[in-house]
């Protein structure tokens, strides 16, 4: 392409919504007949990505789907993973789900049940039958009678919620937007701007078969006879903009913040249930539908989670929540302008150095260009394309004197012996030290390969200040600088004085690990974009607030800490059940008013704990001008 735009590439033409926005934002679209296959900086599509696509992943590229992420996007295993965290850490949090079971394997336990709570009275005696595979409402149906239980395929039987909270006769439920950035550190973000889904006709359990009064799908109720009706208080259609319903809950006189609190414990714990098991693939940003009912006592219950929540513009509330939805989603991708370059960065950004310079720090272009058309024609080489590359490359450079390694160590010091990264992070000084010693040293028998990827915290400035001494202290980040850019991009922008020229393209800094490799079985990793687990001690916290994108994991030092390394879950739910209790407490308006002052002076100076981090909090999801979190709890 003879510009440098940003380019993006849809699955089977759709979403319309994400093409518009983008093409508003001044990308282009994907032209099959006329660019490479790789030539793309975004690639979405509605369905899940096959492992391949995310093996070969370059680094200006993102998907918008994680890997292995159907264990709580599908009902059964929705219902799986949840039922194993309340045997692991208890129902006091994690009771947020109605009891489930997955027919036909459950049928025994199912049908002792049923009997249980019929012979007892119990709690409910309605059920709901849903399809594990189907979406949109289709194939549901409620029962009291076990005789009325008809399937033909696998299902999920839920215990009925049948005290949901109604707004003027009329039941409805909530559609959380929630973004995970990355499982490793699990990063979670929530958007402001969700929807309330109504049911078209009056809530009445003597019409089980009326599905028009029971669910809430937009896909049901936009064919119902009071659709277009101007409905007491709810109006016409079937939605509302989540700023409306803050309005009904400020009437209600209910603990508002401990309602918001408890919904972000939900997205959490269920995040929680499939974060250890996720791949690490910072390529990567999801972006979930979560499902919500609250019932008569304004308890928060988890129905479903999509992983593609609708995107079709049924509403005008629909265009006013889903345009800046998509459009918050594209600025937490953080694409740089390089990125725009796409292979050609690599051709562009030569001219910057002298030519002896270029050829250390550079791909050959021809090189590159023949292992992608070893890929199109489907030829099949023992080696990965990355190991030829290397291989290539070492051709390349094999002509380099050892006078002209003498005069430019840095670029020798960059390509480095295989590490394991996964190894504890607590190593990496012994790693970066015995690595400059062997690094100057010509190796004979094996493959160097290049360790750095994009904003990796290990870069050639690590390796510079072997030699050249300590770089300069990074400078604090505070939360009234943050950006949309995200912490790793800035502290890059902040830290390019250490160790490399400001001169130096962020493309060359990356070095080969950032292209498609897969080393040793055992140590495979996906292709970094953002990487913070080498080094996460040194790695800011995420920006709490991008677009209406609000931050809500990690949500305080503890928690940042514990997601940094191996994910700590036991640790977070017990800071999820600490901060709940202190939000239950409740707290007067002349509290908040001084919380919130208080709170603005905390943007505004950096705060430090006793051992010499900085502080960190997050902010309350969920108000309309959500504070932070220290705002919310009473005064001692």
């Amino acid at each position: 392409m003879a510009s440098s735009s940003l380019v993006f590439r849809l699955h089977d033409r759709g979403p319309e919504l994400v093409r518009k926005v983008l093409l508003e934002r001044g990308w282009k679209e994907y032209d099959g007949g006329e660019q490479e296959e790789e030539d793309w900086n975004l690639y979405w599509r509605a369905s899940a990505f096959r492992s391949s696509d995310y093996h070969n992943l370059l680094p200006w590229q993102r998907l918008n789907h994680h890997p292995k992420t159907v264990g709580i996007t599908r009902k059964d295993c929705l219902v799986r993973n949840l039922r194993r965290m309340r045997a692991t850490f208890g129902s006091s949090l994690y009771h947020f789900s109605p009891a489930a079971f997955i027919l036909p394997n459950d049928h025994t336990r199912f049908l002792s049940e049923y009997t249980r709570r019929r012979q007892t009275g119990g709690w409910s005696p309605y059920w709901i039958c849903k399809p594990v595979d189907l979406s949109q409402g289709r194939g549901i149906f409620i029962f009291e009678d076990y005789k009325d239980l008809i399937y033909d395929s696998s299902v999920v039987i839920q215990r009925y919620i049948s005290n949901p909270l109604l707004i003027s006769g009329y039941k409805f439920d909530l559609r959380i937007y929630v973004c995970v950035k990355n499982f490793h550190p699990l990063t979670i973000y929530m958007h402001q701007e969700g929807l309330v889904r109504f049911a078209t006709d009056k809530y009445n359990l003597s019409s089980l078969d009326n599905l028009y009064a029971h669910l809430t799908n937009t896909s049901i109720n936009k064919l119902g006879p009071f659709y277009t009706t101007n409905k007491e208080r709810v109006g016409q259609g079937c939605k509302w903009a989540m700023n409306k319903f803050r309005c009904f809950l400020r009437s209600q006189g209910i603990n508002e913040l401990l309602l918001w609190q408890k919904i972000n414990n939900i997205v959490t714990l269920t995040l929680l249930s499939i974060a250890p098991f996720v791949p690490s693939s910072p390529n990567c940003v999801e972006l979930f539908g979560f499902d919500v009912l609250i019932d008569s006592k304004f308890k928060p219950w988890l129905l479903e989670v999509n992983s593609s929540p609708a995107l079709t513009l049924d509403c005008q509330v629909d265009v006013a929540v889903k345009k800046g939805l998509i459009s918050d989603l594209i600025d937490l991708m953080n694409y740089r302008s390089i990125d725009s370059l796409r292979e050609r960065a690599y051709r562009k950004q030569l001219p910057r150095y002298h030519a002896s310079q270029a050829s250390r720090f550079s791909t050959p272009v021809a090189t590159f260009k023949e292992l992608k058309s070893q890929k199109t024609s489907g030829s099949r080489s023992s080696q990965t394309p990355t190991q030829s590359l290397v291989k290539a490359r070492g051709q390349h450079r094999a002509d380099q004197t050892s006078q002209s390694q003498s005069q430019h160590p840095t670029g020798w010091l960059k390509y480095l012996p295989p590490v394991d990264l996964n190894k504890r992070h607590a190593a990496r000084e012994g790693i970066i030290n015995s690595n400059v010693t062997t690094a100057t040293k010509p190796h004979t028998n094996q493959v160097l390969t290049p360790i750095f990827v994009p904003h990796s915290r290990i870069t050639i400035s690590e390796v510079t200040r072997q030699t050249r001494g300590p770089a300069p202290a990074p400078r604090t980040l505070h939360t009234s600088e943050v950006t949309h850019h995200g912490n790793a991009e800035t502290e890059m922008e902040s830290s390019g004085k250490a160790g490399v020229s400001s001169e130096t393209p962020d493309l060359l800094q990356m070095g080969l690990g950032s292209l498609r490799s897969k080393p040793a079985a055992g140590s495979w990793k996906l292709p970094h974009i953002r990487s913070g687990r080498h080094q996460p001690d040194r790695e800011g916290p995420p920006a709490l607030r991008v677009g209406d994108f609000i931050l809500t994991f990690p949500f305080n030092r503890a928690t940042l800490n514990a997601s940094q390394h191996k994910l700590d879950v036991k640790l977070v739910i017990q800071e999820l059940h600490k901060l709940t209790c202190q939000l239950a407490s409740g707290c007067s308006q002349s509290d908040k008013t001084r919380r919130r002052e208080e709170g603005e002076g905390k943007k505004d100076e950096g705060v430090r704990t006793s051992d010499g981090e900085e502080d960190f909090e997050s902010l309350l999801w969920g108000p309309k001008d959500p504070p932070l979190l220290s705002q919310c709890f009473p005064s001692s």
